[in-house]
């Protein structure tokens, strides 16, 4: 028979092989990002141009007295191109103490996954660098590309600089 306590630690072990995933979609495919990385949506603003940023940079926004970039996920990826819309959103991000916004089409739900629904995400020569995906899983029919925003959104891909101090 177990004691409480054990049956409190198997239930957080379930508890930690499973997480909370915030589905969005990028042209015809969904995509779920780790909704412990969200703190906001937001409807799109035209954000302000910056000088020497990457194409995929929008510009920033200030967020209650906070810069944030912006990013275009579709052109970070390298999809097509699409024109903005009343769907089109932006997912305000902390990723490693840093805010950024995303730029997508759209959001969906958010889903339940447990740690080995996440299946690992074919290999192919292609210019979505693999390490932005974590993996991919079936929720009711719908195919989801799990995404390691990570690496995705780190300081080095983004082109920016550090900003912690020593």
């Amino acid at each position: 028979m177990q004691t409480t306590s054990e049956n409190r630690s198997s239930g957080a072990a379930v508890a930690a092989a499973t997480g909370q995933y915030l589905t969005l979609r990028l042209g015809q495919e969904e995509y779920a990002i780790d909704i412990l990385r969200v703190q906001e949506i937001r409807s799109y603003e035209e954000p302000t141009r910056m000088v020497n940023a990457p194409a995929f940079i929008k510009g920033v926004v200030n967020l209650r007295g906070v810069i944030v970039p912006i990013v275009d996920l579709r052109m970070k990826l390298n999809l097509d191109k699409v024109e903005y819309n009343d769907f089109t959103v932006v997912i305000i991000l902390n990723v490693r103490g840093t805010v950024i916004g995303a730029v997508v089409d759209s959001v969906s739900d958010v889903v339940t996954l447990a740690a080995d629904a996440i299946k690992p995400a074919p290999q192919f020569e292609t210019t979505l660098a693999t390490r932005f995906i974590t993996g991919l899983a079936n929720v009711d029919g719908r195919m989801l590309i799990v995404m390691n925003m990570e690496a995705m959104m780190s300081n080095a891909e983004m082109g920016m600089l550090s900003t912690a101090s020593s």
